[in-house]
C-alpha cells in the first residue's frame, strides 16, 4: 500500500501517490490547482471559497442521501443525560410523533425522554436501558450490584477521547472496563427495538426496517472520529446496513434546533425580548415565571404526544427578512454547542456563517461541583471509596440531586433539601467512626446544614454557587462569540436543550446581551433537537451552506523552488528535486462550502498490480498551512481508495477522487478515469 507519510521514512513513498497528471511541469500539484481558480486570489488553494451568488448550480447534490423512497423518519436524540425518539411520516411531514411515555420517572422531571443509562449483566450482556436499567439496578443488593455493569453520562467519552477508536473503552459504576462501541451499539439498537414495536402496533403488521430513515444527533463540536464512532455503532447495532450508509444521517444538535425553530409559532415559545405580554406573561416579571407557565401549557398538550409544525414558516420567521442573522445556543447535559445561521428567503434555507463552537459546558459540570462539595464535607477518600463499594447507592443520591438542582432559580429564598441515601450515612459511619452530623459540624462549609429528616439542607447561594463554574463558561464563550465579525447584527438568540429550561442560566444569557438580541425559548425545550432532527431527516438539504471547522489536506511533493522552499525539504530522485511534506489544502478552517460541493483530485497507483492507494489525510485549525509538519498538524484520517476489479491497460491509471466537505460528515467517491468505472472510496478517521 502508498502512503503519503511524514518527513522521515516515507518521503520517498510521497512520490508513490502523485496528486495530478505529469504534464504539470513545475509542481505535483492537485486537480483543482490546474485550472485557474478565483480561489487563489483569496488564499484558498484547491477550492473556491463561497458566497450565496456562487453556490453550485445544483442546490442538493444529486448523490447526497439517495436511496429507496422512506416511508417514516425516525430521529433518535442521543444526550449525555437523556435520550428519546421521534418519528413522521414522509406523507404526514407536519406531524411529528414523539416516543411513547417511559416507565419509572422522578419526581418534578419530565419523563418525555429517558435518562442516557444502560444496565449489562455480570457477564456483559445487554440486561435495559433508561428507567428500567436505573430502577433495576436501584434494587439490587450492595453485594449483588457489585456484579452488573451500570453506565451513565458516558457520551462525553467520545467528546474528551483524544484518540478515539474502536477499542476505546467506558468505566462502569463499578469500577469494570467495557468496550465502548458496545455500549453505544446496545443503546441504539435499543432504540431500534423501540421504534419498531411503536411502529407495527400503528401499522398492525410487522414494520420492515428498510424503509425508515435514521437521523442520529450529535454535537456540532464533535470530531470526525465521534461521528464516524457513532455511525459504526449504529451499524453494529443493526440500526442499518453496512451497505445502505444514506439510510442513516448525522445531525448535529444545534443544526436540528435551528430546523425546527424555524416552524415556530408564538405560542410554542417564550420570547425575553418583547416590550409587551406574551404568551401569557410579562417580560418584566422574573426570569422563571415565564418557563414555569410555558411548562404548565406543554404538561396540559402532552397528552396526545403529536406535535404539528408549520409546513411553511412559522411566525416568528416571518418577521425575518432575507440576510438576517441569529444564534442557536444548544444547552445539553454535556456540551454546549453554538451555531451561526443566516436565512436565505423564500424558501428558508439556512447558510452558516461562523463555525460551529462550544465546549463541554453542559449541566452535568454541576454534578461535578456536587460533588467537589461532598469531598469538601466528607473527604474524597470516602467519596471514591462509597462510590465503588456502595454504586447503586451514588446514583440514588445524584437522582436526589438532579431533582433539587431543577428547582434552583435567581430569586429562590427557601433552603433545598438533598435526601442522603441511609447506606451513605451507614457506610460513612463505619468508614469514619463518627457520622455524618459530626462532619458536617467539622467542615468549613458554612452553608450546608443536617437536618434532622436525613438530609442535607443546602441555603440558595450554596446551590447557585454549583451553578456558577459552569454558567460562566457558557458566557463566556458567548461574549467570545458576539465579538467576532462574523456575528454581528443577530436578531435573535435560541436557547434550546434540556439546560436552556434553568433560570439561573437564563438570566445570565440576558445579562450578558443587554437587549442587544431576542432570546427566545422554545416551549418543551428539551424536545426542540429531537424534532428538529426529525425535520433534517426529511429535508437534508435544508442548511445550504456549512463553515469548516478544521483546515483539511495531504502531504505531497512539488517541485523544489529555491528561495521558497526551506532546504531541509529538498529530496533529490532521480536528478529532479523536490519539496516534500507540502500540505495540498482541500479545505481551509472556517471556510464556506454548499453542500454537494466536491473538491477533486488525482492519485495513482505506484505499480500496475497495486489494489490499493492509502492517502493520509492532516488537519489543523489554523486556516494557513504550508507544510504538515508545521505545529498544530496532525494526521486525523486516510483516504483509501481500492481499485481492485477496475483493472487497466492505460500505463499510468488515474483515480479521480471527489470529496465532500458541505454534509455533516466527509464523504468520498471515486472513478477511473480510462474506464470509468467506480472505485470504492472511503474515509477513515479511527483507525489513527
Amino acid at each position: 500500500m502508498c502512503n503519503c507519510l511524514g518527513a522521515t521514512q516515507g518521503q520517498i513513498k510521497q512520490m508513490d501517490v502523485t496528486t495530478e497528471r505529469e504534464s504539470a511541469p513545475e509542481n505535483i500539484i492537485s486537480d483543482a490547482m490546474a485550472n485557474p481558480s478565483p480561489a487563489k486570489s483569496m488564499g484558498y488553494p484547491g477550492i473556491t471559497p463561497l458566497s450565496p451568488s456562487h453556490i453550485q448550480q445544483n442546490d442538493t447534490d444529486p448523490n447526497a442521501h439517495t436511496g429507496p423512497s422512506f416511508v417514516v423518519v425516525v430521529a433518535i436524540d442521543f444526550g449525555t443525560t437523556s435520550s428519546g425518539y421521534a418519528y413522521a411520516f414522509t406523507n404526514e411531514p407536519e406531524c411529528i410523533h414523539t416516543m411513547r411515555r417511559w416507565e419509572g420517572g422522578d419526581p418534578g422531571v419530565s419523563n418525555q425522554k429517558t435518562p442516557t443509562t444502560i444496565l449489562l449483566t455480570p457477564d456483559r450482556k445487554f440486561h435495559s436501558f433508561g428507567y428500567a436499567a436505573r430502577d433495576f439496578y436501584h434494587d439490587l443488593d450492595s453485594t449483588e450490584s457489585k456484579q452488573w455493569l451500570y453506565l451513565e453520562k458516558f457520551k462525553m467519552k467520545l467528546h474528551t477521547t483524544a484518540n478515539l477508536s474502536i477499542d476505546t473503552e467506558l468505566h462502569a459504576a463499578n469500577g469494570r472496563r467495557v468496550k465502548a462501541i458496545d455500549i453505544f451499539a446496545y443503546a441504539l439498537a435499543f432504540f431500534k427495538e423501540q421504534a419498531l414495536k411503536e411502529l407495527s402496533d400503528q401499522a398492525g403488521a410487522e414494520f420492515d426496517n428498510s424503509v425508515i430513515r435514521w437521523v442520529i444527533t450529535v454535537p456540532a463540536i464533535w470530531k470526525m472520529p465521534a461521528k464516524q464512532f457513532m455511525r459504526e455503532a449504529a451499524y453494529k447495532g443493526g440500526l442499518v446496513p453496512r451497505d445502505n450508509p444514506e439510510q442513516l444521517i448525522i445531525a448535529l444538535e444545534p443544526e436540528a434546533a435551528s430546523i425546527y425553530c424555524r416552524k415556530l409559532r408564538l405560542h410554542q415559545m417564550v420570547d425575553f425580548g418583547t416590550k409587551t405580554t406574551q404568551n401569557g406573561f410579562s417580560p418584566t416579571e422574573s426570569v422563571g415565571t415565564g418557563m414555569t407557565q410555558a411548562k404548565e401549557h406543554v404538561r396540559s398538550k402532552r397528552q396526545s404526544r403529536t406535535f404539528l409544525v408549520e409546513n411553511v414558516i412559522g411566525e416568528l420567521w416571518s418577521e425575518l427578512e432575507e440576510g438576517d442573522r441569529y444564534v442557536v445556543v444548544d444547552c445539553g447535559g454535556g456540551t454546549v454547542d453554538l451555531t451561526v445561521h443566516q436565512i436565505r428567503l423564500p424558501e428558508g434555507h439556512l447558510k452558516e456563517l461562523y463555525k460551529a463552537s462550544g465546549g463541554p459546558y453542559g449541566s452535568i459540570g454541576i454534578d461535578y461541583e456536587f460533588e467537589k462539595l461532598l469531598c469538601k464535607i466528607f473527604g474524597p477518600d470516602f467519596i471514591d471509596q462509597f462510590k465503588i463499594k456502595r454504586p447503586a447507592a451514588w446514583v440514588d443520591l445524584m437522582i436526589a440531586f438532579e431533582s433539587r438542582k431543577r428547582a434552583a432559580a435567581p430569586d429562590r429564598t427557601n433552603p433545598l433539601n438533598i435526601n442522603l441515601p441511609f447506606s451513605f450515612i451507614d457506610y460513612y459511619k463505619k468508614f469514619r467512626g463518627h457520622s455524618v452530623e459530626h462532619a458536617l459540624r467539622k467542615s468549613n462549609v458554612d452553608f450546608v446544614k443536617w437536618s434532622s429528616q436525613g438530609m442535607l439542607r443546602m441555603n440558595p447561594d450554596a446551590m447557585n454557587a454549583l451553578f456558577k463554574p459552569t454558567i460562566d463558561h457558557i458566557i463566556q464563550h458567548l461574549t467570545d462569540l458576539f465579538e467576532k465579525p462574523e456575528v454581528c447584527n443577530i436578531k435573535f438568540l435560541f436557547l434550546v436543550g434540556g439546560f436552556a429550561e434553568s433560570p439561573l442560566l437564563q438570566q445570565a444569557v440576558q445579562n450578558m446581551l443587554q437587549g442587544r438580541s431576542r432570546i427566545i425559548i422554545p416551549h418543551d425545550v428539551g424536545l426542540t433537537i429531537l424534532k428538529g432532527a426529525v425535520l433534517f431527516g426529511l429535508d437534508p438539504s435544508v442548511i445550504k451552506v456549512r463553515r469548516s471547522p478544521l483546515t483539511y489536506g495531504v502531504g505531497v511533493l512539488n517541485r523544489y523552488v529555491e528561495g521558497k522552499h526551506p532546504p531541509e525539504k529538498m529530496l533529490v530522485k532521480d536528478g529532479t528535486r523536490w519539496c516534500t511534506d507540502v500540505f495540498d489544502t482541500f479545505i481551509a478552517c472556517d471556510q464556506s462550502v454548499a453542500l454537494g460541493e466536491t473538491v477533486k483530485r488525482s492519485y495513482t497507483p505506484a505499480k500496475p498490480s497495486q489494489q490499493i492507494i492509502v492517502i493520509h489525510i492532516y488537519c489543523s485549525e489554523k486556516e494557513a498551512v504550508s507544510f504538515i509538519s508545521e505545529p498544530g498538524v496532525r494526521k486525523c484520517g486516510t483516504l483509501r481508495l481500492d481499485v481492485t476489479g477496475t483493472e487497466s491497460t492505460a500505463a499510468r491509471r488515474e483515480i479521480q477522487t471527489h470529496m465532500q466537505f458541505g454534509d455533516t460528515e466527509i464523504r468520498a467517491m471515486a472513478v477511473d478515469v480510462a474506464t470509468s468505472r467506480s472505485v470504492k472510496a472511503s474515509i477513515d478517521f479511527l483507525s489513527q
